[in-house]
């Protein structure tokens, strides 16, 4: 199954793995799962990285994303669309474009953020 990483599982995945829950753990080291993580989180973090609120480094997240065998996603105009009909039950630009992403490509969401669950159609491992 294909699915997309928030960009704090990735975080966890990558700096402090024992904050991740059993479900997104098990989720993770599944190989039957593909993992994808959005460009939007890329940007997320480097923009966080120059702000000194992460320390990690764009080789760490190269690397990080080669050793979990992740894919990165493109995000395309038809998933900015879908932010004009996305309700605004969350405020972060970043995981707004990461939902709207998600229900375009109708892809399970890994996070820890219970307030995605309130977008009608978007799936989640919590």
């Amino acid at each position: 199954m294909r699915l997309l990483l928030d960009t704090a599982i990735f975080i966890y995945a990558v700096e402090s793995p024992h904050r991740l829950s059993k479900r997104a753990a098990t989720a993770l080291t599944d190989t039957n799962n593909i993992l994808e993580l959005s460009s939007i989180s890329v940007v997320e973090i480097a923009i966080k990285a120059a702000l000194g609120k992460l320390k990690l480094s764009a080789e760490v997240v190269r690397q990080a994303v080669e050793d979990l065998d992740i894919r990165l996603l493109a995000y395309t105009a038809e998933h900015a669309f879908q932010l004009f009909s996305l309700p605004i039950h969350h405020r972060d630009p970043f995981d707004r474009q990461i939902i709207a992403q998600a229900l375009v490509e109708g892809l399970p969401v890994v996070t820890p953020d219970e307030t995605f669950r309130l977008y009608k159609g978007l799936r989640i491992i919590c």
